[in-house]
């Protein structure tokens, strides 16, 4: 069973994103955080997590700078999970550059009450290319 962590300002998705994480086999969120902060805070406590789901634009830290920690204190893949890093944007290639493992853009803005139809595929396409079922 592969552990994730799901990282994001909004807690509308961070229930839509852990309901379609659920309904993967071998997948469970045990963590969850509103921002890199309280995110980091949480690494210590689950340290043989498979992957963090991780949103870019967040208060207090951001996706971005938690990259900058997480690499250092985390095994985990990690994916962007992002309405504002498509590909080809900066915000994309600077997650790049700080070792996220993948990036799945948002289908329809921070608020994606569409994601399992319009992402769901890629998504799980994703998880399971970087933690294998």
């Amino acid at each position: 069973m592969h552990k994730v962590m799901v990282v994001d300002d909004s807690a509308m998705m961070r229930v839509v994103i852990s309901n379609f994480v659920s309904s993967l086999p071998n997948y469970k969120v045990v963590a969850a955080a509103e921002n890199g902060r309280k995110a980091l805070e949480q690494l210590a406590k689950f340290p043989d997590l498979s992957l963090i789901l991780l949103d870019i634009e967040m208060p207090e830290m951001n996706g971005l700078e938690f990259l900058r920690h997480a690499k250092l204190k985390s095994r985990a893949k990690i994916v962007i999970l992002s309405s504002v890093a498509a590909a080809g944007s900066r915000q994309a290639s600077e997650a790049r550059s700080l070792g996220a493992d993948a990036i799945v853009t948002k289908p329809s803005g921070a608020v994606s009450m569409d994601l399992a139809d319009k992402r769901g595929a890629e998504l799980a396409r994703v998880m399971s290319s970087l933690a294998p079922a």
